[in-house]
Protein backbone atom coordinates (compact mmCIF):
# COMPACT_ATOMS: atom_id res chain seq x y z
CA UNK A 1 0.00 0.00 0.00
CA UNK A 2 2.72 2.47 1.04
CA UNK A 3 4.68 1.60 -2.09
CA UNK A 4 1.81 2.74 -4.31
CA UNK A 5 0.80 5.67 -2.11
CA UNK A 6 3.69 7.95 -1.13
CA UNK A 7 5.63 7.82 -4.44
CA UNK A 8 2.80 9.91 -5.94
CA UNK A 9 4.40 12.89 -4.20
CA UNK A 10 7.09 15.01 -5.80
CA UNK A 11 10.58 14.62 -4.38
CA UNK A 12 10.55 18.26 -3.32
CA UNK A 13 7.42 17.72 -1.24
CA UNK A 14 8.87 14.64 0.41
CA UNK A 15 12.05 16.56 1.19
CA UNK A 16 10.01 19.40 2.67
CA UNK A 17 8.07 16.98 4.86
CA UNK A 18 11.31 15.38 6.04
CA UNK A 19 12.72 18.79 7.01
CA UNK A 20 9.56 19.72 8.89
CA UNK A 21 9.58 16.42 10.78
CA UNK A 22 13.23 17.02 11.65
CA UNK A 23 12.42 20.52 12.87
CA UNK A 24 9.58 19.12 14.97
CA UNK A 25 11.97 16.65 16.51
CA UNK A 26 14.35 19.49 17.41
CA UNK A 27 11.52 21.46 19.01
CA UNK A 28 10.59 18.25 20.84
CA UNK A 29 14.10 18.18 22.30
CA UNK A 30 13.54 21.71 23.57
CA UNK A 31 10.17 20.75 25.05
CA UNK A 32 11.45 17.59 26.74
CA UNK A 33 14.44 19.47 28.16
CA UNK A 34 12.22 22.27 29.44
CA UNK A 35 9.75 19.87 31.08
CA UNK A 36 12.37 17.91 32.97
CA UNK A 37 14.18 21.14 33.81
CA UNK A 38 10.99 22.36 35.49
CA UNK A 39 10.89 19.26 37.64
CA UNK A 40 8.53 16.98 35.71
CA UNK A 41 9.27 13.28 35.51
CA UNK A 42 10.18 12.24 31.96
CA UNK A 43 7.03 10.14 31.55
CA UNK A 44 4.83 13.26 31.80
CA UNK A 45 6.02 15.09 28.64
CA UNK A 46 6.52 11.75 26.91
CA UNK A 47 2.91 10.64 27.48
CA UNK A 48 1.65 14.08 26.47
CA UNK A 49 3.65 13.88 23.25
CA UNK A 50 2.10 10.50 22.43
CA UNK A 51 -1.50 11.12 23.50
CA UNK A 52 -1.96 14.84 22.85
CA UNK A 53 0.49 15.35 19.97
CA UNK A 54 0.01 19.12 19.94
CA UNK A 55 3.12 21.09 20.79
CA UNK A 56 1.57 24.45 21.74
CA UNK A 57 -0.92 22.82 24.11
CA UNK A 58 1.80 20.71 25.70
CA UNK A 59 4.08 23.70 26.28
CA UNK A 60 1.13 25.60 27.76
CA UNK A 61 0.17 22.67 30.01
CA UNK A 62 3.58 22.25 31.62
CA UNK A 63 3.97 26.03 31.91
CA UNK A 64 0.71 26.44 33.83
CA UNK A 65 1.30 23.45 36.10
CA UNK A 66 4.91 24.44 36.76
CA UNK A 67 3.78 27.91 37.82
CA UNK A 68 1.38 26.40 40.37
CA UNK A 69 -1.78 26.16 38.31
CA UNK A 70 -4.26 23.30 38.43
CA UNK A 71 -3.80 20.44 35.93
CA UNK A 72 -7.50 20.81 35.10
CA UNK A 73 -7.07 24.51 34.31
CA UNK A 74 -4.00 23.64 32.23
CA UNK A 75 -5.98 21.00 30.32
CA UNK A 76 -8.81 23.48 29.69
CA UNK A 77 -6.33 26.03 28.36
CA UNK A 78 -4.86 23.36 26.10
CA UNK A 79 -8.29 22.55 24.70
CA UNK A 80 -8.86 26.24 24.00
CA UNK A 81 -5.58 26.46 22.11
CA UNK A 82 -6.50 23.37 20.10
CA UNK A 83 -9.77 25.00 19.02
CA UNK A 84 -7.97 25.76 15.77
CA UNK A 85 -8.29 22.07 14.95
CA UNK A 86 -11.99 22.65 14.21
CA UNK A 87 -11.34 24.65 11.01
CA UNK A 88 -8.37 22.36 10.30
CA UNK A 89 -10.73 19.37 10.39
CA UNK A 90 -13.06 21.00 7.89
CA UNK A 91 -10.11 21.82 5.62
CA UNK A 92 -8.90 18.20 5.44
CA UNK A 93 -12.25 16.42 5.69
CA UNK A 94 -11.96 14.86 2.25
CA UNK A 95 -8.44 13.70 3.01
CA UNK A 96 -9.36 11.43 5.93
CA UNK A 97 -13.10 10.76 5.65
CA UNK A 98 -12.74 7.67 3.43
CA UNK A 99 -9.82 6.19 5.31
CA UNK A 100 -10.13 3.01 7.37
CA UNK A 101 -8.06 4.75 10.02
CA UNK A 102 -10.15 7.90 10.62
CA UNK A 103 -9.33 8.06 14.32
CA UNK A 104 -5.60 7.93 13.63
CA UNK A 105 -6.08 10.46 10.83
CA UNK A 106 -7.67 12.88 13.29
CA UNK A 107 -4.95 12.25 15.89
CA UNK A 108 -2.11 13.19 13.52
CA UNK A 109 -3.86 16.38 12.39
CA UNK A 110 -1.66 19.38 13.12
CA UNK A 111 -0.57 22.64 11.54
CA UNK A 112 2.10 21.01 9.40
CA UNK A 113 0.18 17.99 8.10
CA UNK A 114 -2.76 20.26 7.22
CA UNK A 115 -0.51 22.71 5.37
CA UNK A 116 1.09 19.95 3.33
CA UNK A 117 -2.23 18.23 2.73
CA UNK A 118 -4.22 21.17 1.41
CA UNK A 119 -1.32 22.54 -0.66
CA UNK A 120 -1.21 19.56 -3.04
CA UNK A 121 -2.93 19.76 -6.46
CA UNK A 122 -4.84 16.45 -6.43
CA UNK A 123 -6.78 14.50 -3.83
CA UNK A 124 -4.39 11.55 -4.06
CA UNK A 125 -1.41 13.78 -3.37
CA UNK A 126 -3.29 15.62 -0.63
CA UNK A 127 -3.87 12.33 1.18
CA UNK A 128 -0.29 11.15 0.66
CA UNK A 129 1.23 14.39 1.93
CA UNK A 130 -1.13 14.61 4.90
CA UNK A 131 -0.48 11.06 6.07
CA UNK A 132 3.26 11.13 5.43
CA UNK A 133 3.72 14.38 7.34
CA UNK A 134 1.31 13.44 10.14
CA UNK A 135 2.87 10.02 10.74
CA UNK A 136 6.37 11.47 10.48
CA UNK A 137 5.64 14.04 13.16
CA UNK A 138 3.89 11.42 15.30
CA UNK A 139 7.22 9.57 15.33
CA UNK A 140 9.70 12.47 15.49
CA UNK A 141 7.94 14.53 18.15
CA UNK A 142 7.91 11.88 20.93
CA UNK A 143 11.45 10.83 19.96
CA UNK A 144 12.63 14.41 20.32
CA UNK A 145 10.86 14.70 23.67
CA UNK A 146 12.53 11.52 24.87
CA UNK A 147 15.97 12.76 23.84
CA UNK A 148 15.40 16.22 25.29
CA UNK A 149 14.04 14.88 28.55
CA UNK A 150 17.00 12.55 28.90
CA UNK A 151 19.63 15.24 28.38
CA UNK A 152 17.61 17.94 30.13
CA UNK A 153 19.99 17.97 33.07
CA UNK A 154 22.83 19.02 30.75
CA UNK A 155 21.09 21.45 28.36
CA UNK A 156 18.36 23.32 30.20
CA UNK A 157 17.36 25.82 27.48
CA UNK A 158 17.59 24.62 23.86
CA UNK A 159 15.94 27.88 22.71
CA UNK A 160 18.99 29.81 23.90
CA UNK A 161 20.96 28.57 20.89
CA UNK A 162 18.22 29.40 18.41
CA UNK A 163 16.90 25.94 17.50
CA UNK A 164 13.35 27.16 18.14
CA UNK A 165 13.66 29.32 15.00
CA UNK A 166 14.18 26.30 12.72
CA UNK A 167 10.55 25.21 12.70
CA UNK A 168 8.82 28.52 11.77
CA UNK A 169 11.56 29.24 9.20
CA UNK A 170 10.85 25.99 7.35
CA UNK A 171 7.09 26.63 7.40
CA UNK A 172 7.67 30.11 5.96
CA UNK A 173 9.83 28.67 3.19
CA UNK A 174 7.01 26.29 2.25
CA UNK A 175 4.46 29.04 1.62
CA UNK A 176 6.64 31.68 -0.06
CA UNK A 177 5.69 30.45 -3.54
CA UNK A 178 1.98 30.89 -2.84
CA UNK A 179 2.48 34.53 -1.86
CA UNK A 180 3.04 35.48 -5.50
CA UNK A 181 -0.76 35.67 -5.87
CA UNK A 182 -2.08 39.07 -4.77
CA UNK A 183 -5.23 37.75 -3.07
CA UNK A 184 -3.22 35.18 -1.16
CA UNK A 185 -0.66 37.80 -0.11
CA UNK A 186 -3.38 40.12 1.18
CA UNK A 187 -4.95 37.36 3.25
CA UNK A 188 -1.58 36.16 4.55
CA UNK A 189 -0.39 39.61 5.54
CA UNK A 190 -3.73 40.45 7.17
CA UNK A 191 -3.70 37.18 9.11
CA UNK A 192 -0.12 37.82 10.22
CA UNK A 193 -0.96 41.29 11.55
CA UNK A 194 -4.04 39.97 13.37
CA UNK A 195 -2.00 37.15 14.92
CA UNK A 196 0.79 39.51 16.04
CA UNK A 197 -1.72 41.91 17.56
CA UNK A 198 -3.33 39.10 19.55
CA UNK A 199 -0.06 37.68 20.97
CA UNK A 200 -0.07 39.79 24.19
CA UNK A 201 -3.78 39.11 24.77
CA UNK A 202 -4.31 35.36 24.31
CA UNK A 203 -2.64 32.07 25.36
CA UNK A 204 0.16 30.46 23.36
CA UNK A 205 -1.17 28.88 20.18
CA UNK A 206 -4.33 30.99 19.92
CA UNK A 207 -2.82 33.63 17.57
CA UNK A 208 -2.75 30.91 14.90
CA UNK A 209 -6.52 30.58 15.22
CA UNK A 210 -7.03 34.35 14.99
CA UNK A 211 -4.83 34.51 11.90
CA UNK A 212 -7.55 32.63 10.01
CA UNK A 213 -9.56 35.86 10.08
CA UNK A 214 -7.18 37.03 7.38
CA UNK A 215 -9.08 34.81 4.96
CA UNK A 216 -11.98 37.27 5.24
CA UNK A 217 -9.80 40.11 3.97
CA UNK A 218 -9.30 39.53 0.26
CA UNK A 219 -9.10 41.75 -2.79
CA UNK A 220 -12.28 41.45 -4.82
CA UNK A 221 -11.89 40.02 -8.27
CA UNK A 222 -13.00 42.35 -11.09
Amino acid sequence: MAKNFFPSLDKGVIKGIALVCLADGIVGISYGSLATGLGFELWVPLMLSLLVLAGASEFLFIGIVASGGSPFAAAAAGLLVNARHLPFGMAVKEVIERSRFKLLGCHIMNDESVVFGISQPTLTKKRAAYWLCGLGIAACWPLGVLIGGTIGSFIRDINAIGLDAVFPTILLALIVGSLKKLRTSISACSGTLIALASVPLVPIGMPVLFSLLGLLIRKREK
